[in-house]
This record gives structure tokens, C-alpha cells and sequence, in this order.
């Protein structure tokens, strides 16, 4: 399964920049690489960088791994749901109140990057369960239509993005 097989009536247009960004990959490789090009990167922080802000009310690089862990979980339970075709429409959430009441400030490094990784393992064994049928199965998020697969390279581009904001507003 790759991106361009997703077409644009399978997601709200908001997520196509993740899509973009997500690249012309395979949905299972990548979900499998990109995590640990993702904690690689961290790992090579400075130290004194993960509790920076950029900017007044910004989020700090451990906010942001939080953020990714908080999304990432959200959108593969989208994707469970899609995927047993559970035609309930799913509300959307509020990334700003997620952050403030995830405390991701107090946490350590190592901590989030060892949540990251798990949390990217069930997501990917959750992936690798669907077959191409159930990949393209739509459902409801947030009052658009998204199917499973879309979901899964959202996945993958929202952390490519993020990533790409650490390394030109932190580092």
C-alpha cells in the first residue's frame, strides 16, 4: 500500500499536508522505519533543547513527543474503528487541552521515546492486520470522511512534520 493510492476523498483536506509529508512509501515499511529515524534524531538533542520554547506558549520537544504519542493513539483508534466498520461518527480532540493536562514537561527523554516506540509497535501490529479491503474502509473523524489507510500515512507525515519543526524552530 502506497501513499498515492490514497485518494483525496479519504481524508478532510486538513490532513493533506501530513499525507504530503508522509511521502511515496510503503504504509507498513514506513511505519516500521520511521519510528527509529524518529527517536535516532531525538537521541541527537542536545540536551538543553527539550525543555525550549521557541516562542511564548509554544510547546517544549517533550510536549511535542507527547503530542505525537496522544495523535498517534487517536488515529489508530480511528483506525480500529474504521476497520471493524463501526459506522459511529468519532469526535474530534483538542490538541491544545491534550498537551496542557499530558504534563510532557515532567517526563523524561528516555521515558517518552521508550512510549513512542511502544505505542508505534501496536500501531504497526494493528496495520499489519488489515488487509486491503480494510485498509480502504472509510469511517467518520471530526464530521469527515477518513478511511484506515489514510489514517495510517497521517500517522507517518504528522511525525515527519513535527520532526521537520524541531529541526527548524529548536535546533
Amino acid at each position: 500500500m502506497k501513499t498515492s493510492e490514497v485518494g483525496t476523498n479519504e481524508y478532510a483536506s486538513y490532513y493533506q499536508n501530513y499525507i504530503t509529508k508522509a511521502g511515496e512509501v510503503d504504509l507498513i515499511e514506513e511505519l516500521e522505519i520511521s519510528v527509529h529515524r524518529l527517536i535516532h534524531f531525538v537521541r541527537e538533542i542536545p540536551m538543553d533543547k527539550f525543555d525550549y520554547r521557541y516562542a511564548e506558549g509554544k510547546w517544549t520537544i517533550k510536549d511535542i513527543l507527547q503530542h505525537l504519542i496522544d495523535a498517534e493513539r487517536i488515529f489508530s483508534y480511528r483506525a480500529l474503528r474504521f476497520a471493524r466498520k463501526d459506522q459511529t461518527p468519532l469526535a474530534s480532540f483538542e490538541e491544545d487541552d491534550y498537551a496542557r493536562e499530558a504534563n510532557g514537561g515532567r517526563r523524561s527523554i528516555q521515558d517518552l521515546l521508550t512510549e513512542v516506540a511502544v505505542v508505534r509497535q501496536s500501531t504497526l501490529s494493528l496495520f499489519k492486520s488489515f488487509d486491503a479491503e480494510t485498509l480502504q474502509r472509510i469511517g467518520t473523524a471530526s464530521n469527515n470522511p477518513m478511511s484506515v489507510r489514510a489514517l495510517g500515512f497521517v500517522i507517518i507525515g504528522h511525525q515527519n512534520h513535527h520532526q521537520q519543526v524541531f529541526e527548524e524552530r529548536y535546533l
